[in-house]
């Protein structure tokens, strides 16, 4: 296993790019940590990152934070992205601009964040975005591992559907909520992004993760209620006024617009099944997260 001098993490302060950085600190890695926001990764300066200001959408800054770092990870994205930070703006040209950066400061390799499912005929724009870049990266000449992580449970299980019961009493769902979709939690991937920028030689060059089985948005809800024991109150949307809501939302925010263009298309528009969760625990020594264990600390958390 490689000790880089430096490590740059992009998105520090977000899902995936908080536990990185402090598993790296825990090894006593030097890491620089870039979010847009620096005061809210307090908590990364405390245990010794450098924590510093950049913007995936300003060249500039991106050719600073590359400066002088042997490998970095790209954990940023524009998924509800609005204003100047549209999906196009930072999944695309702005992941375009760092691997840029990146080459003209030598380094070493780059771990990319895509996601599961990108690709050129993919019904949301942001997966055709993340599938741009991954082609983008492979012709910068760029050293990189790619992850393509299923839809990450502290968003889609938790934020986008346990929050609301816990906070509001009802879950706000889009359409019936029946899809079975699979999911896996920020934690988890962080054990495959950190063992991507360590080590030598380097371990996949692409790597699909998910978390075992596969939940409805009304199973997920059923949860929360009975861990939390509540009624498994929940709203939904209709599929038909949540595409008119997303056409007229999608200049103002389009990024909510895009959550509610997803969630309203038909159940077989895009298969978001995975069945490698066993074959990843043999593999890499690792228990992913359930569903049922995740929802169970959220609630937890929730009654401190």
């Amino acid at each position: 296993m490689h000790i880089p001098p430096t490590i740059l993490v992009i998105g520090a302060s977000g899902a995936l790019g908080r536990p990185v950085v402090q598993r790296l600190r825990e090894r006593g890695i030097a890491v620089r940590a870039l979010c847009r926001h620096p005061a809210q990764a307090a908590d990364l300066a405390a245990l010794g990152a450098e924590v510093i200001a950049g913007d995936l959408i300003d060249p500039a800054s991106m050719k600073r934070a590359c400066a002088g770092v042997q490998r970095v990870l790209a954990a940023a994205h524009g998924f509800l992205g609005r204003g100047r930070w549209t999906s196009q703006r930072v999944d695309l040209e702005g992941h375009r601009r760092l691997f840029d950066a990146a080459r003209e400061a030598g380094v070493e390799r780059l771990v990319y964040t895509s996601a599961f499912g990108a690709s050129a005929q993919h019904p949301v724009d942001f997966f055709r975005h993340k599938h741009e870049a991954e082609l983008a990266l492979k012709a910068s000449g760029l050293a990189h591992v790619t992850l393509r992580p299923t839809a990450f449970m502290e968003h889609h299980v938790h934020n986008f559907n346990g929050k609301g019961l816990l906070e509001k009493g009802k879950a706000q769902l889009i359409g019936p909520g029946t899809k079975k979709r699979n999911f896996v939690a920020a934690t988890d991937v962080a054990h495959f992004a950190v063992l991507s920028l360590l080590a030598d030689p380097k371990p996949f060059d692409t790597i699909e993760i998910g978390g075992p089985g596969h939940f409805s948005a009304v199973e997920i809800t059923r949860m929360y209620a009975q861990a939390a024991g509540v009624p498994p109150r929940t709203t939904h949307l209709p599929v038909g006024a949540a595409r008119v809501l997303a056409s007229l939302s999608t200049p103002f925010h389009p990024g909510m617009a895009r959550v509610m263009r997803m969630f309203s298309l038909p159940d077989s528009a895009i298969d978001e099944r995975f069945e490698g969760a066993a074959a990843l625990e043999r593999e890499h020594a690792i228990r992913m997260t359930t569903v049922e264990d995740f929802v169970r600390r959220q609630v937890a958390v929730a009654r401190r």
